[in-house]
């Protein structure tokens, strides 16, 4: 009995060892992330803004939210200029990768002024660089709360 103890206890502490290490191409890839949205939380107008590519995208909460990278330059500046612009803390992120590695998706849970969201994104490899390309932010709705929330969006 004390030999099965044991051995679910070293079992259990090599999962935790195995889960804890990172892999450094992820971990590459989440300081990308990690220092855009810190961007945006410091209104760092051009670490944020050098961190996608001239095609970028940015998709926010509202239906009618669909920004190319000009445009989204547009609306961002003044808020960057007052230095309020968002602060999201990311966790739980996940990543995948195209057969060739130049390309990676990821999804990410964001703790942010409007509760728990999720944003989901595309980095491309351009010249031997990871840049954004793609970002969609969603606000999380609960499946038992969608009936109120479609009644909500009704009475506009």
């Amino acid at each position: 009995m004390k030999k099965r103890i044991i051995i679910l206890f070293l079992a259990a502490a090599g999962f935790s060892f195995q889960s804890s290490t990172t892999d450094p191409k992820t971990s590459q890839l989440d300081e990308i992330v990690d220092a855009w949205h810190l961007a945006a939380s410091q209104a760092n107008f051009t670490n944020y803004f050098n961190a996608v590519t001239d095609d970028f995208v940015f998709l926010g909460t509202d239906p009618t939210e669909r920004w190319e990278r000009k445009a989204f330059e547009a609306f961002c500046k003044p808020y960057f200029d007052k230095g309020k612009a968002w602060d999201f803390k990311a966790s739980d992120r996940h990543w995948v990768f195209s057969k060739k590695g130049d390309v990676a998706w990821f999804d990410e849970k964001l703790d942010t002024w409007m509760n728990t969201c999720r944003g989901s994104g595309v980095l491309v490899k351009e010249k031997h660089h990871w840049k954004l390309a793609y970002y969609n932010l969603t606000v999380l709705i609960e499946n038992e709360k969608m009936k109120s929330f479609i009644e909500l969006r009704k009475n506009q």
